[in-house]
């Protein structure tokens, strides 16, 4: 007995596709609208998932998920979705989408659209959305419409329609239509060759096994090129179905499959087939097909896979796949369980569980907990996806940025997106967490999460930046130059302390801690301590605020009053010398006046002729005006009286009264000290005159 199988087996690429979304979507709050293929086995595997499936999209409760599958939906489907909040999943096959285009497309340019295909197929009615439901359906059978012979027509057909009866349909439009006709080649190429292979096959072979679903449109167009072929044609909607009595007696058996049929019931055929007899053979020209149904009915990392218990061991279990008849190994690492138990497992067998493919070589991992960790990732994608931030650690990188791992999926952070300003050196941020938020994600094969941590580092410096400046608009609407202020000393430089009022840094300088002058801050003023200050000058503009420390203190001729008088005798410093006399620091702050003729008994012409600056002296206050803030003071005073010599009387001749007569100086020349010093009552002059006219 000789197999021949068909080439183009098994799923298409459109349906392969929305299978594989249905089994490794989140079954929760999710819906399928209609059959996503015409294959009850792979239905009951995506309803066991706890996938629901609905007729009509009122069926699907708001905010949940569907699935819309490869046959296509009218436009209208995703308007509702989107007002009611329902996550749409587009599975839509691309040729269907193509046909979508060009019947809409067609239908503005205001031309009659003909669809030839089956009336109730979910495709047609979907492709007559596109057109408000004003084209003509054809399926071969029906009289052609009368109202085509003077309109523009653009023809297209479903995918999986008959290439025969196309072609004859577009010869009879042709010859009825009077206008313009537009022949769109809609059918799938997967479908075209499904055809002229069945066609080939059964023109070739003594018996053929047609597998599909039977409600199947494309295998059903199957069945009837190869009826209209060979004699011998047997349909089955899977390998249950096969019966080897019925094909024992054929020689050569060709087998093909629809569109919707998993490659891995065609291998199932093939086991029951080789199960009956040895005799049976892929003849060598089909067997680099029947590899290529193995190859395609191997597993796909990702996948989620129905399993069943068959023995439960000290590891963990035996399990057997779908269309399999070898046992597979499952660690008890992979399992969900808080802990594994033998016994437990043991009264399970013959029950099923979803499993993930998570490796396939060297050789095929499963595991079931990985389910509940995608599932938790999946929750996790959600949340990024909606904005919010999430961290990893950086493993890597390379000359275009960093890279990491979240989860199953590896992050890419470019350069550019690391902070606001430019990196230099990539490599320093391996090993290091990094903050980020999604900018781009890629679910498929390649799984990849591109993000920025710029933008969030960017949105924080923004809003400290706003945050400032709301605080200091409130501080400045709360001062003004003249009010009293607490605050504390933050720091210290030789020009300054910097004070914070209210969170503000304000600067109080130098030169406004004390009146008697200092040359550090720290002479004055504590850091980390608070102090009362004056604020002396607010700059909005520049945002600089002004105070002093010393205007709220009071100043030493302040205190002068209570602490000297008139006939005091003073200890202090010789500070300054000018022709007049000398300058005394009583203490800092207040300086006295040695009058030049105060400083000793003898004449003396200059100052300097007995005092240096630093000299230390005592004086006797001779005068004092607190409020005028003057002090005059006479070394002399202080000292000793030398012993005067008798002087002989010159007679009072011209010459006499000229020898005997006192010196006296300008009154305005005393009067005119420098540094605001005044002289105190009666000139010194004056004194000294009338002193020499008592001696005599």
């Amino acid at each position: 007995m000789q197999v021949y199988v068909a080439k183009s087996s098994g799923f298409c690429r459109g349906v392969q596709n929305a299978v594989d979304t249905a089994m490794n979507t989140d079954p929760r709050h999710a819906y399928v609208l209609g059959e996503i293929i015409h294959n009850a086995g792979v239905m009951q595997a995506i309803k066991g998932r706890g996938i629901k499936v609905v007729e009509a999209l009122s069926e699907v409760p708001d905010g949940a998920t569907v699935i819309f599958r490869s046959h296509g939906v009218p436009p209208e489907y995703y308007a509702e979705c989107k007002n009611r909040g329902i996550n749409c999943i587009d599975c839509t096959c691309k040729f269907v989408s193509n046909t979508q285009k060009i019947v809409k497309n067609e239908y503005e340019k205001g031309n009659l659209v003909i669809i030839c295909g089956e009336p109730t197929h979910p495709e047609v009615i979907g492709l007559c959305g596109w057109c408000n439901n004003s084209a003509h359906v054809i399926n071969g059978e029906s009289p052609l419409p009368d109202d085509i012979k003077d309109k523009n027509v653009s023809i297209v057909a479903q995918t999986t329609f008959s290439v025969e009866k196309f072609e004859k349909i577009i010869k009879n439009i042709k010859k009825l239509c009077e206008k313009s006709v537009a022949v769109f080649k809609t059918i799938c190429y997967t479908t075209i060759c499904r055809q002229i292979e069945a066609n080939k096959l059964s023109s070739e072979c003594d018996a053929m096994i047609v597998i599909g679903g039977l409600n199947s449109s494309n295998t059903n167009k199957l069945y009837d090129i190869c009826k209209a072929n060979c004699p011998n044609v047997f349909r089955l909607a899977s390998a249950d179905g096969f019966e080897f009595d019925k094909i024992k007696n054929y020689k050569k058996i060709g087998i093909v499959s629809g569109a919707s049929t998993p490659n891995a019931q065609t291998r199932e055929v093939l086991f029951k087939m080789e199960e009956k007899s040895t005799e049976v053979n892929a003849t060598n020209s089909m067997a680099d097909v029947v590899a290529k149904i193995d190859s395609e009915s191997k597993f796909k990392k990702g996948q989620i896979v129905t399993a069943t218990i068959s023995e439960a061991t000290e590891d963990g279990l035996q399990i057997l796949l779908p269309f399999s008849k070898k046992e597979i190994p499952l660690s008890k690492d992979e399992l969900d369980c808080a802990a594994y138990s033998q016994e437990e497992y043991a009264g399970k067998i013959g029950d099923t569980i979803d499993l993930l493919v998570v490796e396939l070589k060297p050789s095929l991992k499963l595991s079931q907990k990985m389910i509940k960790l995608l599932a938790e990732e999946e929750a996790q994608l959600a949340e990024i996806e909606q904005g919010k931030e999430f961290q990893i650690e950086c493993t890597g990188s390379n000359k275009g940025g960093l890279v990491g791992q979240f989860g199953t999926y590896s992050v890419f952070v470019p350069a550019k997106e690391i902070r606001p300003s430019f990196v230099q050196d990539l490599s320093k941020y391996v090993g290091k967490t990094l903050r980020l938020r999604l900018i781009e994600i890629k679910k498929d094969r390649k799984k990849e999460i591109i993000a920025s941590q710029r933008v969030i580092l960017q949105e924080e410096r923004d809003a400290k930046v706003a945050e400032r400046e709301a605080r200091d608009t409130e501080f400045f609407d709360s001062i003004s130059e003249g009010d009293i202020v607490e605050g504390r000393v933050e720091r210290a430089t030789n020009f300054g302390a910097f004070v914070s009022v209210g969170g503000f840094d304000c600067l109080a300088h130098i030169s406004d801690l004390s009146w008697t002058g200092t040359k550090q801050v720290t002479d004055v003023l504590e850091i980390g301590k608070c102090y009362h200050f004056k604020i002396l000058k607010v700059d909005r503009e520049h945002k600089k605020v002004s105070i002093g420390y010393k205007q709220l203190q009071p100043q030493p001729w302040d205190l002068a009053a209570d602490k000297y008088h008139v006939g005091d005798v003073i200890h202090g410093k010789v500070v300054r010398i000018v022709p007049f006399g000398a300058f005394v620091e009583v203490e800092k702050g207040i300086d006295g006046l040695v009058h030049v003729s105060q400083i000793s008994h003898e004449r003396i012409e200059t100052p300097a002729t007995c005092l240096n600056v630093g000299d230390e002296v005592e004086a006797k206050i001779v005068a004092f005006d607190c409020e005028a803030k003057k002090m005059n003071l006479s070394i002399k005073a202080c000292l000793a009286e030398p012993e005067r010599k008798p002087r002989e009387d010159k007679g009072e001749g011209e010459e006499g009264r000229k020898r005997t007569r006192a010196p006296r100086r300008d009154d305005e020349e005393l009067s005119s000290w420098s540094d605001g010093a005044i002289s105190v009552g009666t000139s010194l002059g004056d004194l000294l005159a009338n002193a020499e006219k008592n001696r005599k």
